[in-house]
């Protein structure tokens, strides 16, 4: 099975908007609110997903305050995580249970090169059978790390509000439906994806929450 087109610049996230644009006049209304899309790609391999598991569930700014911590005891490789006692784990902001996902990811050995080449699917799958690594945080790193053009996080809070205010809902959309939804914005569903996140940026003006 094929992984799809790749996201790798700002010029592939242009060509994605401009393809949604034209499918859907409610997409195209809202990037003229928001401007051209962020690029938003990141690196892939244990650090990624490390840092995705601490930050879940936290502000940004309680998130990186720990990550820095973490950085500085060298507590960001599987080795350094396993040898270090749960006080090491705690004394840098970790609570028990976050303890138990790193030390969890720190064991899993997956084989990060080898995702690169694997079907969104079997991404997700590889990633959602570490503990403390739900769907959103596989999806996250399936359109971010990875740069797969086809992913859709639908039970991301502010996906679901976004959508509910440009399509004036009375309610959130659930997550099967948002699913759904996405379908019709295929082959581009991760553009569509940032597309929603910078209108609902601009709509409701203040910062988000990470999820798991």
């Amino acid at each position: 099975m094929s992984i799809g087109r790749i996201i790798e610049s700002s010029e592939c996230v242009a060509e994605g908007a401009e393809w949604l644009a034209k499918k859907d006049p409610k997409l195209a209304w809202a990037l003229t609110q928001t401007g051209p899309l962020p690029l938003r790609r990141r690196s892939d391999g244990f650090r990624e997903l490390l840092n995705s598991i601490v930050s879940q569930q936290l502000s940004v700014a309680s998130a990186d305050a720990i990550w820095t911590r973490m950085t500085s005891a060298q507590l960001i490789t599987p080795r350094h995580i396993q040898q270090a006692r749960d006080e090491d784990l705690r004394l840098v902001g970790l609570s028990r249970q976050k303890i138990r996902y790193v030390r969890a990811l720190s064991a899993a050995q997956i084989d990060y090169v080898a995702l690169r080449k694997l079907p969104n699917d079997a991404v997700i799958d590889t990633l959602t059978q570490v503990p403390g690594i739900g769907m959103w945080t596989a999806e996250i790193y399936a359109m971010f790390s990875l740069g797969r053009a086809d992913v859709f996080a639908s039970g991301d809070l502010a996906l679901q509000e976004s959508v509910r205010l440009l399509y004036e809902r009375p309610v959130r959309p659930k997550p099967r439906e948002l699913s759904d939804m996405a379908e019709q914005w295929s082959p581009w569903r991760a553009v569509a994806a940032r597309l929603l996140w910078a209108y609902y940026r601009r709509a409701k003006g203040r910062e988000g929450i990470r999820s798991s």
